[in-house]
């Protein structure tokens, strides 16, 4: 099947093959890997490769001609001693070779036709943020990305030097592999530079073919450290495939119109893909702008009807839940009750078991925060709800500081839950790790069934996730990045406190009042204490948290669809990839 054919034939599956990644950072953005055109990418380099992209042409001279001329081109530079005689390398043998090429291509090793230098590393006393008269650009990997750092040394100080029309590898780490066009300047040794010495291939198809996955798995498989990188006796025995110089443009013509094709449909995919995230940010909207529940009853009809086409990504769903989680603690899920008791009346009780806990001396006496001002609050409340602050309901705790000095003390080792084991809305606990702790602190420090624990920070996402501790075991501690929040009366609901801490006006909270250094942010002890919880009447509070977990269940239940249907998405693009390059 042509390449054109096979693109066109299959384009719902290079369009819909989408991936999420989840990236950390401020506001935990998710990006789009667009799998099906990153397949389709690597299947035409794969394609040229092996001679099936173009039709080969009987006039074009034979690779075998053309590698004899080199060697004989090599053996009489060998004897002008203008370069060294050269390791004789092994026959190449039938089971060496991945695939059989076309008949007037011809496997090589690379040492034959090609050759590699790398880079010079000047002292940084050299270096130069600006470009002076005599100095040169030292390229790094950095400088070949999207972000170049451009620094200069002096020209008499650099070794190695190329030019934009060099082809550049990765040597080092998380780069090596990684091809690049040159540039003009001096390359460091994180880089080494391709050299055609006997223009064995045009510099473009050499490009082309270490980018292709034959190209790339010449530097994989090779065991290195950090600091030497690969050698030359890793690549010089490897093989790769010669073509006439003629093929060669034709196949790199060829890959550029393919590739051309590849930017119009990722430039349609995520076009496609951002029309449909407004849609439905823009019709979700219509639900959280309700004004009460039987608004929102009708608004929820008319998205409903378009369930098939609306809700189609793991996004979308995601945004469902946090809507779902926003119209719960706004009030506008259920409809209200005038019978109901008001919320004030819990608070009410609160305060009174709050009292009697402080004149008991079995919890401290906190510093009053400052009443609550109409600026602060987020939304405005229906009837029978109250606002408070979530010092006014729970008892917040810091936890066990590590590194004390334990000497002396009657100690007893026990489980702890650490910022990594509190997730939001749930517990991991198959890491959980162990500490000694002096007996006569266990009971401050332990956790009872119902304590809300929340993070204290890490990364943007890690500020402020809150789940409940359900266990009634004898002892487990909490660390001192991890708050422990016990409500006063067990009648406050800890699964609504939760919830609401893990809703979006709480989240947005706790990023406005966080301590930020780069990508990692804190909340203090204060800053929690302050943190606004809204207070539904008791009764509508069940019904609210019974509804929230119906329409939770069904998001995932649609998440589940969503998944199967992408995996199944990715096997077909991953058949299609393996079947176009079979013998």
């Amino acid at each position: 099947m042509a390449i054109e054919n096979l693109i066109t034939e299959h384009i719902d599956i290079w369009t819909s093959a989408v991936q999420t990644k989840s990236t950390s950072g401020r506001g935990n953005s998710k990006k789009l890997e667009l799998y099906g055109v990153k397949k389709l990418r690597e299947l035409i380099l794969e394609l040229a490769v092996r001679g099936k992209l173009v039709p080969q042409d009987p006039n074009d001279e034979p690779a075998s001609v053309l590698l004899e001329r080199i060697a004989k081109e090599k053996a009489q530079l060998v004897k002008e001693k203008k370069i060294k005689k050269p390791k004789p390398l092994p026959k190449i043998l039938t089971d060496e070779v991945n695939f059989s090429l076309p008949p007037s291509w011809q496997w090589t090793h690379f040492s034959n036709i090609l050759d590699f230098s790398g880079g010079g590393q000047p002292p940084k006393s050299y270096f130069s943020e600006e470009k002076k008269e005599g100095f040169v650009q030292l390229i790094q990997i950095r400088d070949l990305g999207p972000n170049p750092q451009p620094v200069y040394i002096p020209r008499e100080k650099a070794s190695k030097f190329c030019t934009e029309n060099d082809v550049m590898v990765g040597r080092y780490g998380a780069s090596v592999g990684k091809v690049f066009w040159g540039k003009d300047g001096a390359y460091n040794v994180a880089l080494i530079k391709i050299h055609n010495d006997f223009n064995a291939y045009t510099p473009n198809f050499i490009h082309l073919l270490l980018r292709s996955p034959l190209g790339q798995s010449l530097f994989g498989g090779i065991s290195r450290s950090a600091q030497d990188g690969f050698s030359k006796k890793d690549i010089e025995h490897k093989l790769i495939p010669y073509l006439s110089i003629a093929e060669q443009h034709r196949i790199v013509d060829k890959v550029d119109e393919l590739m051309t094709l590849c930017d119009q449909l990722e430039q349609q995919t995520e076009a496609s893909i951002e029309a449909h995230q407004v849609l439905v940010t823009t019709l979700l909207d219509t639900l959280t702008n309700s004004a009460d529940a039987d608004e929102l009853i009708q608004n929820w009809a008319r998205i409903s009807e378009h369930f098939d086409t609306l809700f189609t990504t793991e996004e979308s769903i995601d945004q469902l839940k946090q809507t779902i989680l926003q119209l719960a603690v706004m009030g506008k899920l259920v409809p209200q009750d005038p019978s109901d008791e008001p919320a004030a009346e819990l608070l009410k009780r609160i305060a009174e078991e709050k009292a009697q806990l402080v004149k008991e001396k079995k919890i401290k006496k906190q510093k009053a925060l400052p009443p609550i001002s109409e600026d602060e609050k987020p939304f405005e409340l229906p009837s029978g709800w109250e606002w408070c602050r979530l010092d006014d309901v729970v008892d917040i705790q810091s936890g066990i500081t590590k590194g004390r000095k334990l000497a002396g003390r009657e100690l007893k080792t026990i489980p702890y839950l650490s910022v990594a084991n509190v997730q939001r809305g749930y517990l991991i606990l198959n890491n959980v790790k162990e500490i000694d702790l002096p007996i006569d602190e266990l009971e401050k420090y332990s956790v009872e069934d119902g304590d809300l624990l929340i993070t204290e920070g890490g990364d943007w996402d890690k500020v402020g996730r809150t789940a409940i501790w359900r266990s009634e075991l004898p002892y487990m501690a909490h660390q001192n990045h991890v708050f422990k929040a016990r409500p006063f009366l067990k009648e406050q609901s800890e699964a609504w406190l939760e919830m609401y801490l893990n809703g979006p006006f709480s989240r947005k909270y706790f990023a406005g009042s966080s301590k930020q250094t780069t990508n990692l942010a804190s909340i203090n002890k204060t800053q929690l204490r302050s943190c606004l919880i809204a207070v539904p009447p008791r009764d509508e509070k069940k019904e609210i948290s019974d509804r929230v977990q119906e329409l939770i269940g069904m998001c995932d239940l649609l998440l589940e669809g969503i998944r199967a249907s992408l995996q199944t998405q990715l096997q077909l693009t991953d058949l299609i990839v393996d079947q176009a390059v079979e013998p």
